[in-house]
């Protein structure tokens, strides 16, 4: 498992979207192992890619002896703000991220995709408001701000990946 990669994500949230994959992956699938690589930015330059593609699944298979990387992509909007008057008096500014993740299961032999998954949702992290004449502003913390949503998306990409019934 490489460290998802992000786009305008900040702080730690791709390191915990990765661990919360890792945790859903081995809760879906007892037994399994999985070897949590973390990042690769060194090995991407040095293969000439910028995401994880086939060169990477097949240079981490040779070091690592490994059949198969997950690798996953978290792309996270700018905040679109909303607001108004709360009860008439009090302004508030609200803001909304739509957040994306995209993981795929790639050979280390062939590079072809074994499996892929992705999902989105948009959720509101954070607020702006003035209350007794002091501006507040809850969302300093990515994983606090972001962590209900990565889960969500987590629980989305994995459905898959749980054994289910059906009676016939």
């Amino acid at each position: 498992l490489i460290t998802f990669s992000a786009e305008n994500a900040k702080g730690s949230l791709p390191q915990y979207a990765t661990e919360r994959f890792s945790e859903e992956i081995l809760a879906a699938q007892p037994g399994i192992e999985v070897l949590e690589l973390g990042s690769v930015d060194s090995l991407l330059e040095r293969v000439g890619e910028k995401e994880p593609g086939i060169a990477t699944a097949q240079e981490l298979g040779m070091q690592r002896d490994v059949g198969a990387v997950f690798a996953g992509r978290l792309k996270v909007s700018n905040p679109n703000a909303s607001g108004g008057l709360a009860g008439l008096l009090t302004p508030h500014l609200e803001a909304t991220v739509r957040v994306e993740l995209t993981v795929r299961l790639v050979s280390t032999r062939s590079g072809a995709t074994l499996w892929r998954s992705s999902a989105w949702a948009t959720e509101k992290v954070g607020q702006v408001a003035l209350v007794d004449g002091q501006l507040e502003f809850a969302a300093r913390d990515p994983k606090g701000a972001y962590g209900r949503l990565v889960n969500r998306l987590i629980g989305l990409v994995t459905q898959d990946l749980w054994s289910t019934w059906q009676k016939q």
